[in-house]
């Protein structure tokens, strides 16, 4: 797990990036599974997944594009993050094992309402599997001031 690293609107600048690595278990899947209600046999039976292009199983689509909140809301902004919106590309398939690494880097700052785009990308072994841009509103440490008075 990602350490805790609150960012307000002020501390952003352009460019600045986070990574986190995450290894694909089958009991991630299995668990994402359940949560989403997504039981596609894709992603829980080798028997049926043997018989696609794919040959094995393969995570779900948004569970990797998940990996993605997981560093906004932990790293880059950070808690008090709002998501407003998320592009998706899906790219190449994520397989159980994988390592995949995750880049959020900050595109844009839009001083209005304090947004943050962000790009995003997903690589598995330097092959790009899934890219996009999130829109995020960052908590402004003026905000945070006044909610503290």
């Amino acid at each position: 797990m990602l350490e805790l690293q609150s960012l307000y609107f002020e501390d952003l600048k352009v460019g600045m990036q986070e990574t986190l690595t995450k290894e694909v278990l089958s009991s991630d899947v299995i668990g994402f599974a359940e949560v989403s209600g997504d039981r596609n046999p894709i992603h829980l039976s080798e028997h049926f997944a043997a018989k696609t292009p794919f040959k094995t199983r393969i995570a779900h689509g948004l569970y990797t594009g998940s990996l993605i909140s997981a560093v906004l809301g932990t790293r880059l902004p950070g808690p008090g993050a709002i998501y407003l919106s998320q592009t998706l590309k899906f790219l190449a398939p994520v397989h159980i094992g994988d390592k995949v690494e995750v880049s959020v880097e900050v595109l844009e700052l839009i001083d209005k309402g304090h947004r943050a785009r962000l790009g995003c990308l997903c690589q598995v072994a330097g092959q790009n599997v899934l890219t996009g841009e999130a829109l995020v509103k960052v908590p402004s440490r003026r905000e945070a001031d006044k909610a503290r008075d």
